[in-house]
């Protein structure tokens, strides 16, 4: 499927080591990078939270403590995100309630500005709950 995009979007998956927006840490990044001519990029990382990754989040994502030894940490793939995401639009499944705002406080964290005004943020799920 072709899409007519004006500016590039990136889909963007989360796992992290909780719920917290606030406090909890990107643990893995994926992100699915759809160009203006339907190009693709994929890029998945995966991310050393600086805090342990509690059991039960653990065993909803898979993702242990001993799978991000030698991993580089948020800060220092930020700067790589930042220029792989670019001036994209935004899109994910409970994007704009979580993977977004976490994304934003992570850049944060790393000293890097991550301005979200400019871009269209796409939340599947809401376009699902409206379609059923």
């Amino acid at each position: 499927m072709n899409l007519n995009l004006t500016r590039p979007i990136v889909f963007i998956d989360l796992e992290t080591t909780g719920v917290n927006v606030a406090s909890d840490r990107i643990v893995e990044i994926c992100i699915l990078k759809i160009n203006t001519d339907n190009t693709r990029e994929v890029k998945t990382l995966r991310v050393n939270p600086g805090i342990p990754i509690p059991e039960a989040s653990s065993k909803f994502h898979g993702i242990y403590d001993k799978d991000i030894k030698g991993s580089p940490t948020f800060k220092e793939l930020a700067p790589q995100l930042l220029v792989f995401i670019g001036n994209s639009d935004i899109a994910g499944y409970n994007s704009n309630k979580m993977d977004v705002p976490l994304l934003v406080e992570e850049f944060l964290r790393a000293e890097i500005e991550f301005d979200i005004s400019s871009r269209r943020l796409i939340d599947v799920q809401n376009i699902f709950h409206i379609m059923e």
